[in-house]
């Protein structure tokens, strides 16, 4: 700490001034100094600069060779991608196409399931109906036949007359069923 003070004072003391004896200063020196310097490091520096332009030039070119590779890459991936796409596309749109044709095919096959049933149900109820129409028939031919055979009881109290009556109103009624 002492000797930076003390370099602060001399400086005070002595000041700063600009020395222009070209001799003295030995710039001449400086200058021939340089002077040789240049004219014998020329060769080498020349190759050493040209060493340092081919390597730079060469790895220049060489991340240009891995852009253009890098480049060239992302264009067949890009084309991967777009045939992928087109591809998912194709599969939904089957997945689609194929899911309509099922809810059709169930859709089909549901209304003729119901067709079916309902023709069933329809033919038992008609079924019924005529067994139902035959017994009430069979029911009112029966009232018939027995109000006939007691008016005629009482109508005709002879039993061959009333007889012969019967048997001719049951052949009609016959016929009529038949």
């Amino acid at each position: 700490m002492e000797n930076f003070d003390q370099i602060f004072t001399l400086l005070a003391n002595e000041g700063i001034s600009l020395n222009t004896d070209i001799l003295e200063t030995g710039l001449i020196n400086i200058f021939a100094l340089l002077a040789i310097l240049i004219y014998t490091g020329r060769d080498f520096l020349g190759s050493l600069l040209e060493e340092r332009r081919t390597t730079i030039v060469k790895g220049v070119q060489d991340a240009e060779d891995r852009l253009n590779e890098a480049q060239t890459r992302l264009a067949e991936a890009q084309k991967q991608l777009n045939q992928a796409n087109l591809v998912i596309s194709e599969i939904k749109n089957e997945t689609i196409a194929t899911k309509k044709l099922l809810l059709e095919s169930d859709a089909f096959q549901a209304k003729k399931d119901l067709t079916v049933r309902f023709e069933r149900a329809l033919a038992t109820f008609r079924s019924k109906e005529r067994q139902i129409f035959v017994e009430i028939k069979q029911q009112i031919i029966s009232l018939v036949l027995q109000r006939t055979v007691s008016r005629v009881q009482e109508t005709f109290k002879s039993k061959e007359r009333a007889t012969a009556l019967i048997n001719e109103t049951i052949n009609k009624l016959e016929g009529d069923l038949l």
